[in-house]
């Protein structure tokens, strides 16, 4: 019997029943042992050496992290900043939000978190703007994916548990092409903002009313540079920086705003313990479905599959990056970067792509399924907040695909933009 065929198949027919993803993914993986006559326990073997790394605990600490800093009032006074900086120009809210966003994303790690925390305040006041409801949520959704790229980032945490690449690293890789990516969403929602007239007073722009904002920000900015600035300077490992952000949190939202409450707190904690269950889940069941693609052998399949295209790796990463695209409309971004990891990542690297850049690459590529239907989970997101469809969000965040497309094709062709930070802090890559 065809083990990956018949993986595939059950895979696929459960997900059209309405199967939630993970689930499918397990019974696929059942279905894998089951035909490998391999013993159910590997199921549970693979779970438990996938929740094992220490590096993990990074991943919820940073999502009460962010949930606290946003029941605390530090995303008022990013977005404060933001306003100062660029709301005076067209589609001014739509820039604040997505500069919010980019200061956000490096304090929660999250795509959905940043999406949350920032367009709870930016949509409404977009709406009473008379923006577009269509045109609000696919900013903001578009600019959420950022907390995905810029550092700490919950996707790249995992890459690099998967692929066993130093996290502090892809943390600096991602920092370039984060900021380039918030540039390119600050453009193309200017245009569109321009086109439609939406926003902008015309008032100048000033040093003090900004200089006025950052004092009394300077808590929330505070936060990212404690983070990467304690990681980077050797002070602590991201595991401790993501405690460290904890506390910190709790100490500004409790001591210096005075705006958290004990409810707030309960709050970020049921969120977080929400969010990291279905993480691990998904994880545990991820795990044993690479190894059963490493046994079946799938990626020497893939290798020779793409063997004729040894001498161009700028089109398989570009096949691959299609690929990414159009399974990020119905897998989440976890589990893909857990299964293509396995599958991909020992092919590219034979054709002397660095694991780094792969790595920035895959997020990038995952950023997209955020933002596609139907399982794009920024969307949904925006949508609820913005009281429209998803299909209303998915027609206007078209346009907002441009720049992650852009971004995709510059990490294909070009890398030393990527990599000279990590080479310049560590070292070149020994990969």
């Amino acid at each position: 019997m065809n083990g990956p065929m018949i993986m595939m198949a059950v895979f696929v027919m459960t997900m059209l029943i309405g199967v939630p993803i993970p689930f499918a993914a397990g019974l696929a993986t059942v279905a894998g042992i089951w035909i490998a006559e391999i013993p159910l326990t590997l199921l549970a073997q693979s779970a438990y050496t996938a929740f094992e790394p220490f590096p993990l605990t990074t991943i919820p600490m940073f999502v009460l992290a962010g949930a606290i800093m946003e029941k605390g009032g530090m995303s008022e006074h990013l977005i404060s900043i933001a306003n100062r900086l660029v709301g005076a120009y067209k589609g001014g809210i739509g820039l604040v939000t997505v500069v919010s966003c980019m200061f956000f994303a490096a304090l929660s790690g999250s795509g959905p978190a940043t999406t949350a925390a920032i367009g709870s305040i930016t949509i409404p006041a977009m709406l009473k703007e008379n923006y577009k409801a269509r045109f609000a949520a696919a900013v903001t959704a578009a600019a959420g994916a950022l907390g995905s790229m810029i550092p700490p980032s919950n996707l790249l945490i995992i890459y690099g548990l998967v692929s066993e690449q130093s996290i502090p690293r892809l943390f600096l890789a991602g920092i370039v092409p984060g900021l380039a990516l918030g540039l390119l969403l600050m453009l193309v929602t200017y245009l569109i903002a321009r086109k439609n007239n939406y926003g902008g007073n015309g008032e100048p722009f000033s040093w003090r009313p900004l200089l006025g904002a950052i004092w009394e920000g300077k808590w929330a900015i505070g936060a990212p540079v404690l983070i990467l600035g304690g990681i980077y300077g050797g002070i602590f490992t991201p595991s401790e920086a993501a405690a460290v952000a904890v506390f910190y949190a709790l100490f500004v939202g409790l001591v210096v705003y005075k705006k958290l409450t004990l409810p707030d707190i309960v709050h970020a904690i049921r969120f977080t313990a929400l969010m990291i269950g279905s993480v691990l889940f998904i994880l545990g069941v991820t795990k044993a479905f690479g190894q059963l693609v490493t046994l079946y052998d799938i990626p020497q399949s893939i290798s020779v599959l793409f063997g004729t295209l040894s001498e161009h790796p700028w089109l398989v990463l570009l096949l691959i990056a299609i690929l990414y695209v159009f399974v990020g409309m119905w897998l989440e971004s976890i589990p893909q970067i857990i299964i293509f990891t396995a599958v991909f990542l020992p092919l590219v690297t034979s054709l002397g792509v660095d694991p780094i850049l792969f790595g920035i690459f895959t997020v990038v590529a995952c950023e997209v399924g955020f933002l596609t239907p139907p399982i794009g989970v920024n969307l949904f997101v925006a949508s609820k907040i913005s009281r429209t469809s998803v299909e209303q969000v998915s027609i206007g965040v078209l346009p907002m695909l441009i720049p992650y497309i852009l971004i995709i094709l510059l990490l294909i062709f070009f890398d030393e933009w990527v990599l000279f930070l990590p080479n310049m802090a560590f070292g070149p890559s020994s990969y």
